[in-house]
């Protein structure tokens, strides 16, 4: 495998675990909820794959663990943020301080154990592009169904319908018989389940173990790269595929005997993050109640 191969297999199994919590992260997003537990959720759901698989020597339960993970810390942000009316950035922080110190006390030590990688047969035998788009592991193919339904659900249902009214205008959605919180509610617990698989896949996929705060703030680059494409879903999986990108450089030229900063190289995933929204931040419109509480009654 050459140099621009090993880069781009790299790129793709890193961009894997930010696709799928991207895709719950916008999908929440256009329903008004900035999300900051996308974090909680994708440590917790690698956690919880990690000692789903331990306890049932299966790799793939591990990953329906992390999905049921994901899922319960998005329902308590839900309850919290949109039954009892908390501010919901105080308690995506409080998620996510929460998660990890609790998956820090917890850490456990396991025999590592990874989901098959499925390689396409012929497809991954093309030359540059084969082996890094068409020999991964089988989960990552789940995104070939999951994006088209997230677009389809978000802008062709009667549902996805609703989670935009409730993003943009959410007194006038009400006035029509929407249950603005409720729909807020079921796009953050879609998000909590998709962003629970990526740290899932993180842990059952690429790893095969946990390791403390192994997820690394890519909760964040994740809200990031909704704001990176504009809160529009060809913009997110681009910005997430970025993120893939200069992760894989990170630990990609060292190998091929490039001498860099190393410090430098730790932070430019992060730096291109902070750069990215400082950027497209004031120059993309996002839902007009994005992160606005809605309360019945009050304009």
């Amino acid at each position: 495998m050459d140099s621009f191969e090993l880069i781009l297999a790299s790129a793709v199994r890193l961009s894997v675990p930010l696709l799928f919590a991207a895709l719950g992260e916008w999908i929440a997003e256009r329903a008004g909820t900035l999300n900051i537990s996308v974090e909680a959720m994708m440590l917790g759901g690698a956690f919880t794959a990690v000692a789903g698989a331990s306890v049932t020597g299966s790799a793939d339960l591990g990953l329906l663990c992390g999905v049921a993970a994901g899922l319960l810390i998005a329902f308590t942000h839900a309850c919290f943020s949109h039954r009892l009316a908390v501010n919901t950035y105080v308690v995506g922080l409080t998620l996510n301080v929460l998660v990890l110190g609790l998956t820090s006390f917890l850490t456990i030590r396991s025999e590592p154990r990874q989901v098959g990688k499925l390689e396409i047969p012929l497809l991954s035998d093309l030359p540059l592009v084969g082996p890094g788009l068409f020999a991964q592991r089988w989960p990552a193919y789940l995104l070939a169904g999951l994006v088209p339904l997230a677009w389809w659900l978000v802008h062709r249902s009667r549902w996805g319908l609703q989670v935009r009214a409730a993003g943009e205008n959410p007194q006038s959605a009400d006035v029509t018989g929407i249950d603005v919180n409720r729909r807020r509610r079921q796009a953050l617990m879609v998000c909590g389940m998709l962003a629970g698989l990526g740290g899932a896949y993180l842990a059952v996929a690429e790893v095969g173990t946990f390791n403390q705060n192994m997820t690394a703030g890519r909760g964040y680059m994740v809200i990031a790269a909704v704001i990176f494409g504009g809160w529009t879903l060809k913009g997110t999986l681009a910005g997430c595929l970025v993120f893939g990108a200069a992760d894989a450089m990170r630990l990609a030229l060292p190998a091929l005997g490039y001498e860099l900063n190393p410090q430098f190289l730790i932070a430019s995933p992060y730096l291109l993050a902070l750069v990215a929204m400082t950027f497209f931040a004031t120059r993309q419109r996002g839902p007009a109640a994005l992160g606005v509480p809605f309360v019945r009654g009050i304009t």
